[in-house]
């Protein structure tokens, strides 16, 4: 079974230096605490995007294309892994929890932060083509061989995973239930709109050698302090597409 949602006793098992770097600010922070009685509150903030979000983080790789796409200045999605999921906050709620955590957390202890949902990049992808003025349809892969297609891909619901209950896709479910996997010999997808066919494409260089495959956060310790989530995923997606109309945002 998934050790989902990750809470803070899970074990921490990085899978990259950026994430190994993560581990040991972790650990130095609880060290000076537990060895000089520094008062440091560790917070574990999952994925934190928003409006300006560095050009190598997926979101902003996806808004930046998506963009180009609606202005004409490509033709297709360029991505990576398309099954990896991520609990994708916005900044405001996490910059939110900091200042919680300042006021009311204990010194030593370990806070995450996240949204408690998790979605997949492809998921994003779609949300952001629809947020962009895209009708999503149906999407199957650009290889014919053992074609794989899923009509409604962006249906919504909430049924319950993981012990949680939270907004996800079609396409989010039947990943998450090993219904539906893609992999680099799919070539890509193509996404079918009421504006016609664009092509997702994926690119070897962007797979990762090693991948978690889902980060699903459990946040119900710093939700004692009285922490709540007040942006939704497709509150983020606007704000990152937005930032690219922009004349210091653009390409």
């Amino acid at each position: 079974m998934p050790e989902l949602p990750i809470s803070e006793e899970n074990l921490l098992r990085p899978q990259s230096p950026y994430a190994i770097s993560k581990v040991q600010a972790d650990y130095l922070m609880r060290g000076y605490h537990n060895i000089y009685g520094l008062k440091a509150i560790v917070s574990r903030s999952f994925n934190t995007e928003g409006a300006g979000r560095g050009n190598m983080f997926v979101t902003s790789i996806i808004a930046k294309q998506v963009m180009k796409l609606k202005l004409k200045e490509s033709s297709k999605v360029l991505i990576g892994n398309v099954n990896a999921f991520r609990d994708w906050s916005h900044i405001d709620d996490i910059v939110k929890g900091y200042c919680l955590l300042a006021e009311k957390g204990n010194a030593g202890e370990v806070y995450n932060q996240g949204s408690m949902r998790t979605n997949s990049v492809l998921s994003y992808i779609l949300l952001a083509l629809e947020s962009a003025g895209w009708r999503v349809e149906k999407i199957e892969t650009i290889n014919e061989t053992n074609r794989k297609t899923v009509l409604d891909p962006l249906q919504r619901n909430n049924d319950e995973m993981f012990g949680l209950s939270f907004d996800k896709t079609n396409v989010d479910q039947l990943l998450l239930t090993d219904e539906l996997e893609f992999a680099l010999e799919d070539e890509g997808i193509w996404v079918y709109t009421d504006k016609g066919k664009i092509p997702i494409e994926f690119d070897s260089r962007r797979f990762r050698p090693a991948e978690v495959p889902i980060l699903l956060s459990d946040t119900r310790k710093i939700r004692q302090l009285g922490f709540e989530v007040s942006h939704k995923l497709g509150d983020i997606i606007k704000d990152e597409l937005n930032f690219y109309l922009k004349p210091s945002g653009r390409f």
